[in-house]
């Protein structure tokens, strides 16, 4: 079968699209199997070429992520092959179980890395530079997803283009084995930026609206794949040190996208929304799951044709409960041309769980009311990206929730909160959970940490360290993320919970910490008579692991970030050598697999 499949990503290669109007259009209609790549101009039909593959896989990479995590349910209108990934049945032969869409990716860089002229120059410029390396950051991120998905994976650099090629046998390599294979190579270009081809036209939707994309968003940074690589494989300090070389280097800051609360939304437990002082950068949903894809969260995206005759289509946007792809336009009581009726699907195939309605809804809003300047205060709102996240629909006489992340057409793989949230897991495992919860409180910002005591002395100096793994406060650096100035900086909770910056504020280090050991406690987890570093590490990742479903619920990761988190937890041994594995199956019980989850085999698919 794996001969197959691989045989079969041959007749992938360089493959093309006949629609003037699709994003990642490569101008050719011709199967390409031995170009000379000489020419200066093939690397950007290359580069677009590998990338519409990554277009082609990536629905199938959500679902397996998103159906087998904790945050969605599968509801009366669930297919068959959605329903086993959801309760872990699902065999080889489940229609979103392809490894054939990733080697595609995989054999069309491995034709490109071996073939390209890396020599040809433009005055002192090795012009294909970019794309080289380009292709060398695409092919690390799809061995690494297959790594999750798959656990050992064929393993092969040199392009296939026969039969031959494609019956002889291949490596068998598991995550460690690829890492060795791929990562020391990649480091080596760690200093290149994306290729940059300026804007694309992707056409109009059928309802009117338009998508421009900029190039640089559809490309893989190579440092944040490398933070990535390191990260699922334990190195956290190398994992830290990518994040923040990249947050650094491109002064990325996590800006003020706060969830904006509204009278028209219904909160937990019949909580009124209360009166207060709001003032942010812009609505925290706009920037997360927008229409166009131009704005500074999003590092990089996957966008989908806007019409399904136009290109490569998504199905996401169904499955959520939404018509992208609708013709019949509601634009009757001044509903606007991408809501109304005709947009809702009633027979979405994936809703919210309870899980995460619950996790949202149990978290406090942080306020100051419109007559005070000091005094913060707290309501029971819950989080509020969770009401942008989810809205109520209307069908007919059917009133239902549906999600809300795909309405644009769009798949994010890489965006501001992602990555400083992923920093923050590496720093936590480091040994700095106060430094971790900063990014959830208030942000890597000097102005915003003064007169703050939850950082310890050791932290401080690791900020402060110039040559670090995260020299945020350093005396270089510094100055780009003051937080109140050149974009505001903030922390990744305050999107939905508002006001967590500042001593006075009630979301506190020691006393988030405290709900998270009582939680624990009351899980069956045991603690010792005084509580430990390590202690606060784990409580503290817990506490990530739900700021990652509040923040990027249904974005395609959350399976392999509770796997990941698990590996984690294994590895330290804190609490035993398998408590992940009872982490995990603690954490999907809900959704009762039909296999025992607390052994690692039994989180991988069977490849196909």
């Amino acid at each position: 079968m794996k001969k197959l499949l691989i045989f079969a990503a041959i007749f992938g290669m360089f493959f093309s699209t006949t629609s003037c109007e699709d994003v990642l259009e490569t101008e050719s209609n011709q199967l390409v199997f031995d170009p000379a790549l000489d020419q200066k101009t093939d690397s950007m039909f290359y580069t677009l070429a590998i990338l519409k593959g990554v277009q082609m896989a990536i629905d199938q990479n959500v679902l397996i992520n998103e159906m087998r995590g904790d945050l969605t349910a599968t509801t009366s209108y669930t297919q068959t092959a959605l329903r086993d990934l959801a309760n872990f049945s699902a065999g080889a032969y489940n229609k979103y179980d392809s490894a054939y869409v990733y080697y595609r990716i995989i054999n069309n860089c491995n034709y490109y890395i071996a073939h390209r002229d890396t020599t040809l120059l433009t005055g002192s410029q090795k012009v294909a530079m970019p794309e080289y390396v380009e292709a060398l950051a695409v092919r690390a991120w799809t061995y690494l997803q297959m790594c999750k998905i798959y656990g050992t994976v064929d393993f092969y650099t040199d392009p296939i283009t026969s039969i031959s090629e494609a019956n002889a046998p291949k490596e068998q390599l598991d995550i460690n084995g690829v890492f060795e294979r791929l990562v020391p190579e990649l480091m080596k270009y760690s200093s290149y930026e994306v290729p940059n081809y300026g804007d694309i036209d992707g056409g109009r939707t059928n309802f009117g609206v338009g998508k421009t994309i900029q190039s640089t968003k559809i490309m893989f940074p190579v440092l944040l794949v490398l933070g990535d690589w390191f990260l699922e494989t334990n190195n956290y300090a190398l994992a830290a040190k990518c994040y923040s070389a990249y947050l650094i280097n491109h002064s990325v800051k996590a800006q003020r996208y706060l969830a904006f609360p509204q009278s028209k939304f219904e909160y937990p437990n019949n909580a009124s929304m209360p009166d207060f002082s709001f003032s942010y950068n812009g609505n925290w949903a706009d920037y997360v799951f927008p229409v166009s894809v131009n704005n500074r969260e999003q590092i990089t995206v996957v966008p989908m044709a806007v019409n399904a005759l136009k290109g490569t289509a998504t199905n996401l946007p169904k499955l959520f409960g939404y018509n992208y792809y609708t013709t019949d336009v509601d634009t009757t009581n001044n509903q606007s041309a991408t809501s109304g009726s005709s947009f809702y699907i009633l027979e979405r195939e994936i809703e919210a769980s309870p899980k995460y309605i619950e996790l949202s809804n149990k978290q406090k809003w942080y306020y100051i009311t419109s007559s005070s300047s000091s005094e913060v205060l707290s309501a029971d709102l819950g989080d509020i990206r969770r009401l942008y996240t989810i809205n109520k629909a209307s069908v007919n006489d059917s009133t239902f929730n549906r999600i809300c992340k795909y309405d644009g057409g769009n798949v994010n793989i890489y965006r501001i909160g992602t990555v400083y949230l992923r920093l923050a897991e590496a720093l936590n495992r480091m040994g700095y959970p106060d430094a971790a919860f900063a990014i959830l409180k208030d942000g890597l910002a000097e102005d915003r940490l003064l007169g703050q005591t939850y950082l310890r002395e050791e932290t401080i100096a690791m900020l402060e360290d110039e040559s670090g793994v995260a020299p945020f406060l350093s005396v270089t650096y510094g100055s780009r993320f003051n937080g109140t100035s050149g974009g505001t900086t903030t922390g990744i909770h305050a999107r939905g919970a508002y006001y967590t910056e500042g001593p006075e504020s009630p979301y506190t280090y020691e006393g988030i910490l405290g709900e998270k050991f009582d939680e624990l406690t009351a899980n069956g987890v045991a603690f010792g008579e005084e509580l430990t570093l390590n202690d606060t590490i784990n409580a503290m990742e817990d506490i990530i692991c739900d700021e990652y479903a509040m923040e990027c619920a249904f974005e395609g990761t959350r399976f392999g970030d509770l796997t990941r988190l698990a590996r984690h937890k294994n590895a330290d041994q804190t609490y035993g050598s398998n408590f992940g594995g009872q982490w995990l199956a603690d954490k999907l019980a809900h959704k009762h697999p039909v296999v025992d989850l607390t052994d690692e085999k039994n989180w991988f698919l069977p490849m196909r």
